[in-house]
């Protein structure tokens, strides 16, 4: 039995924390591009996390949505 769409709330999960490290790491990707820095001091842009978790991002936005999807 499917009570409130429980058996697809993992892969919703999955989904919507996929989308929000592309976003999000895309976004930070974009804005350093552009010349814009964070009004913090200590805080650096750290190409390479960004694009690791861009991919990583990715990956988890295609499982979710192929789990939910299918």
């Amino acid at each position: 039995m499917d009570f409130l769409g429980i058996d697809t709330l993992f892969a919703e999960l999955i989904l919507g924390l996929g989308l929000a490290l592309v976003v999000g790491n895309g976004y930070a990707m974009y804005q350093h591009s552009q010349g814009k820095r964070p009004d913090v001091e200590e805080a650096l842009f750290r190409p390479g996390r960004a694009r690791w978790l861009l991919v990583v991002g990715v990956l988890m936005a295609v499982w979710g949505a192929a789990s939910v999807f299918a």
